[in-house]
């Protein structure tokens, strides 16, 4: 997320949501670094997009961080995730997906719905670069 095509909320109420949503992934992101199932890059991602939507200051310091950066700034930047990363978020990704559809709801909208859009995302994440090394 590039800072120079986003600008930061004037309206205080959507400012102080957004710093707080950012707040509340940077915190399952480092969690995710330590828990097996919970993934790491995909909240410090939307904590990345939180913050340069609402803090100029807290979107540099997550960026340059010298522990998470490394975690997002190959997205950032263009170039891509490691081909581990896309694995294991497309495999945490299709089990929650499918999880969700055929075990846990009734509906048969989510038998549908949830699976289309694994598609379009699994679409997406193998259509990204691929990065020689992971993140350190």
């Amino acid at each position: 997320m590039s800072r120079s095509n986003v600008s930061v909320s004037s309206n205080p109420l959507i400012r102080a949501s957004l710093l707080g949503g950012g707040w509340l992934c940077v915190g399952l992101g480092v969690a995710g670094i330590f828990l097996p199932l919970l993934p790491t890059t995909p909240f410090l991602l939307l904590s990345a997009a939180c913050f340069a939507r609402s803090s100029d200051r807290f979107h540099a310091w997550l960026v340059e961080h010298p522990r998470l950066g490394p975690y997002i700034q190959g997205y950032l930047d263009g170039s891509g995730l490691p081909f581990k990363a896309k694995i294991y978020t497309l495999v945490l990704m299709w089990s929650s997906l499918l999880l969700t559809a055929f075990v846990l709801v009734d509906s048969p909208y989510p038998k549908v719905i949830l699976p289309l859009i694994g598609v379009g995302v699994s679409i997406y994440i193998w259509r990204l670069p691929t990065r020689e090394t992971a993140p350190r």
